[in-house]
């Protein structure tokens, strides 16, 4: 037999070393995509949870305006808080009866759960105590919490992919 004849099979080191050098390179790449793709995630259920949040709170005043919801003399018309919009309100005498034997009041709520503000850090926090809130005499250049909640905003520090920090959404 003669040398050329025989035919060697496998990689060479060299060959083995090249691909994984170019494995490497490409799953470099993917990391920081990766993260890019899980901000955007949860910058989409912020701009969700903000937007269910502001309607139950417009619904809520709009109940109040209406006067399905009875308010003192001097309150806003919004809720004391955030919780209060999943538990929702009684309206009516719970004690009184209609002719027809069913309870005269009725209990509406304006949002299945509060949802969780996606940015925040502690997971084990309560969802509504997640989100700053702002009351209705606060002005808007220094949101600050009160008797009311008139809107809520991310408390989370960081600036969102469009360059605005996320308590300004």
């Amino acid at each position: 037999m003669s040398r050329l004849s025989i035919k060697s099979s496998g990689f060479t080191l060299i060959e083995l070393l090249i691909t994984l050098a170019l494995v490497g390179i490409l799953a470099s790449a993917a990391l920081p995509l990766n993260e890019v793709i899980g901000t955007r995630t949860k910058e989409s259920e912020l701009r969700s949870a903000l937007r269910s949040i502001r309607t139950a709170l417009d619904a809520y005043k709009a109940a109040s305006d209406s006067g399905q919801i009875p308010r003192r003399a001097g309150e806003s018309g919004y809720p004391p808080n955030l919780d209060l919009l999943a538990e929702g309100i009684e309206i009516g005498d719970p004690m009184a009866t209609t002719l027809t034997g069913t309870a005269a009041s009725r209990r509406i709520v304006f949002l299945r759960r509060v949802p969780r503000d996606p940015f925040h850090a502690d997971p084990n926090a309560s969802a509504a105590s997640t989100w700053m809130t702002r009351s209705y005499g606060s002005p808007p250049e220094a949101p600050e919490s009160g008797a009311d909640v008139y809107d809520v905003a991310s408390s989370s520090p960081r600036t969102g992919t469009n360059g605005i920090p996320y308590r300004q959404w």
